[in-house]
């Protein structure tokens, strides 16, 4: 049998070992969970891309349009003046392919308002039965006019710079509305010290911060049908409504058709959950007794 000073002594020992190999394990654990995180950290950053302090570019604010609500739909006067704007201003450079005036019935005017702005353009149509192409006055299942023949007499017009098809202009950018509202109203002199190639404009919303399109907006360039002051806030707002209603026209039937869908399969839910304990309660809760 050991001493007592001894068992003591091993005692403490044991204690002291003990307290030194939860230390080193906290500060292990400590330093591979520092480790696991920075990892995640600079994984997230490797995939989300840049950060926004080595970005070339200012990220554009959320201004919070209206239709971008979950039950929200489209302000329809703001589209129609949106398709104004563009008509007057943006389509003299920027087609719109993918957007016939078909489309446009009952969303920014009468089938009757439509026919007349379609019939005031020439489209090439045929052969016909001589085999020769042939004008005609535009039609509702026309597409929208292009403004140059091809991407070439594009970039002719424009020092080499082919101005974007706007079809799905809102989507392909990163914020979307929000990006081409700031794009339309961000035009500022350049900073010190920044010397930009002759036909650029300094824009710190558009990656680089030098763009071929100079400044398109000024305040009264056009006049609303409306009567809503046009200022460049205002249009830019307008046309970056009418181009997100642009890139996503089933816009509003896709989410009042998601709503029915909701309310349908809630409902249908709700039967199914009362016909089930209609029919299975009382089996599950009988009783069932044996006598002799």
């Amino acid at each position: 049998m050991a001493p007592a000073g001894r068992k003591c002594l091993c005692h403490e020992v044991q204690k002291c070992w003990t307290t030194k190999t939860i230390e080193v394990l906290t500060e292990c654990a400590a330093l591979l969970f520092s480790q696991v995180g920075a990892g995640a950290l600079l994984g997230g950053s490797v995939l989300t891309g840049v950060t926004a302090l080595s970005s070339d570019q200012i990220e554009a604010l959320p201004y919070g349009f209206d239709y971008q609500g979950p039950l929200s739909s489209f302000d329809y006067a703001s589209v129609r003046r949106g398709y104004q704007v563009y008509r007057e201003v943006c389509a003299s450079c920027h087609s719109l392919d993918r957007i016939c005036f078909r489309n446009l019935v009952g969303v920014t005017h009468t089938e009757a308002e439509l026919k007349e702005i379609a019939a005031d353009i020439d489209v090439e149509d045929g052969p016909n039965d001589q085999g020769e192409m042939f004008e005609r006055p535009g039609k509702l299942s026309d597409p929208l006019p292009r403004p140059y023949a091809n991407d070439e007499a594009a970039a002719a017009s424009n020092n080499g710079a082919i101005p974007p098809d706007l079809s799905l202009i809102v989507k392909s950018r990163h914020g979307g509305p929000d990006y081409l509202f700031a794009l339309l109203t961000g035009y500022v002199d350049p900073p010190e010290g920044m010397e930009l190639l002759p036909g650029l404009y300094y824009n710190p919303y558009f990656g680089g911060g030098a763009i071929a399109m100079e400044r398109q907006l000024q305040d009264g360039q056009i006049e609303y049908e409306d009567g809503t002051p046009c200022t460049t806030s205002q249009m830019a707002k307008d046309v970056s409504v009418f181009l997100a209603w642009a890139s996503e026209p089933e816009h509003d039937v896709r989410k009042k058709l998601g709503m029915q869908t909701a309310i349908a399969l809630g409902t249908l839910c709700l039967l199914t959950g009362y016909y089930k304990r209609l029919k299975w309660a009382p089996l599950k809760t009988r009783k069932i007794t044996y006598t002799k």
